[in-house]
C-alpha cells in the first residue's frame, strides 16, 4: 500500500467538520487546519470559533486563521507545511493560483452537488427548491474558476418529497467525508482519473437570503412545498399572519376537495385534522398542505397540535400574506 498523504485541511462550518472527522479517522495525516477567523455570534455577539476550529482543537491540530490567502507571507507559511495535498470544504476564502500550485498533488474540494449542476454557494437548498430527484457530492480538482475543476469522484443520494434542507445537508456531509477518504486513498495509489466537467447542464446556486423566504401564494403548490422544505432549517419559509409571522417547516402539494371553490391565494381553507390547507396558485385553485409550522412566540409543532389550540389565528377564511392593516 502507498504511504499516507500529508494533508492541509481548509474548512469552516459543520459540513466541513464532517469531512475533517472522516479524514482524522483515515490513514492520512492532517498536518495543519485552516479556517475562517472567529466571528461574533449569538445575542451577545461574542467571538465564536468555527466548528472546524473546535474539532481541530479537540485533536491538538495546529490551526491557522488568515483573513486572506493572497499575501506572500501566508503562502510561504502554507508551503512550509510540505503537504502532499490540500483539501478544501466550504472554507470561505478564495484560493489564488499561487496557493493552488503549492501542494504537489494540488487542491481537492468537496462540493455538495452533482457537478456541473449547482455550482456556487447554496447547492443543497437549490437542488430541493428546483425539484431535483437526486443530489450528491463531487470531489473536484480545484482550479481558478467557480467550481469548474475536473471531477475526481462522485457519490449520489435521492431527494424525496419529504427531504428538507437540513436532512440533505447531513446526508451530504456524511457522504462527503466518505468520498473524500476514498479519493485520497486512490490519489495516493495513483489511480484517481480526472474527468472534465461537461459544458451542458451548468447551473448556479445563488446564496440564500432571508428576503426570499417570504412565500408568494400565487405560485404553484409544488413550487411552494419545495421551497418550504429547502429553507428548513434556514432561512425558514414564512408568511405574514396579521401583524406577525407564521413559519412553515414542512409542506406538500395537495388537491382541493370536490366541494371547495377556489379562494384568493393565501386563504386558509378548512383543515383536514393533520394539516393546515392553504389556497395557492395564480387562480387560488391549488392547495398547499402544511404539516409542521411555528406560530409567533411558540415552538415548531406538528400542524395538528397548532390546530388544537389555534384560536382565531388559524381560522378558515383568514388570509396569509396579509398584514393586520390589509397589505402585504
Amino acid at each position: 500500500m502507498s504511504r499516507p498523504l500529508r494533508v492541509i485541511f481548509a474548512g469552516t462550518p459543520e459540513f466541513a467538520a464532517a469531512s475533517l472527522t472522516a479524514l482524522l479517522d483515515s490513514r492520512h495525516s492532517v498536518i495543519a487546519v485552516y479556517t475562517q477567523p472567529d466571528r461574533p455570534a449569538g445575542r451577545g455577539r461574542r467571538l465564536t470559533e468555527s466548528p472546524v476550529k473546535r474539532l481541530a482543537g479537540q485533536h491538538d491540530l495546529p490551526v491557522f486563521q488568515p483573513t486572506t490567502l493572497k499575501s506572500a507571507e501566508v503562502q510561504a507559511e502554507l508551503a512550509a507545511h510540505a503537504a502532499d495535498v490540500m483539501v478544501v470544504v466550504a472554507y470561505g476564502l478564495i484560493l489564488p493560483r499561487a496557493v493552488l500550485d503549492i501542494p504537489p498533488l494540488g487542491c481537492l474540494n468537496v462540493h455538495a452537488s452533482l457537478l456541473p449542476r449547482w455550482r456556487g454557494a447554496a447547492p443543497i437548498q437549490r437542488a430541493i427548491e428546483a425539484g431535483d430527484a437526486e443530489s450528491g457530492v463531487t470531489i473536484m480538482q480545484m482550479d481558478e474558476g467557480l467550481d469548474t475543476g475536473d471531477m475526481l469522484l462522485v457519490r449520489r443520494t435521492p431527494i424525496t418529497a419529504a427531504t428538507t434542507g437540513g436532512e440533505l445537508h447531513d446526508t451530504l456531509a456524511r457522504l462527503g467525508g466518505e468520498a473524500l477518504v476514498a479519493a485520497l486513498d486512490a490519489l495516493a495509489e495513483g489511480r484517481l482519473p480526472a474527468t472534465p466537467q461537461p459544458e451542458q447542464g451548468v447551473t448556479y446556486a445563488a446564496k440564500l437570503s432571508k428576503a426570499e423566504a417570504e412565500l408568494d401564494f400565487t405560485c404553484p403548490a409544488a413550487e411552494l412545498a419545495a421551497r418550504v422544505r429547502a429553507f428548513n432549517p434556514w432561512p425558514v419559509a414564512w408568511s405574514a399572519l396579521g401583524d406577525s409571522r407564521l413559519r412553515l417547516l414542512m409542506a406538500e402539494a395537495a388537491t382541493r376537495h370536490e366541494d371547495e371553490d377556489a379562494e384568493p391565494p393565501g386563504t386558509l381553507l378548512e383543515p383536514d385534522g393533520e394539516a393546515l390547507r392553504i389556497a395557492c396558485g395564480a387562480r387560488g385553485d391549488e392547495v398547499l398542505r402544511v404539516t409542521r409550522a411555528q406560530l409567533p412566540g411558540g415552538k415548531p409543532l406538528p400542524a395538528r397540535d397548532l390546530l388544537n389550540a389555534r384560536g382565531e389565528r388559524l381560522a378558515p377564511g383568514r388570509r396569509l400574506g396579509i398584514s393586520a392593516e390589509g397589505g402585504r
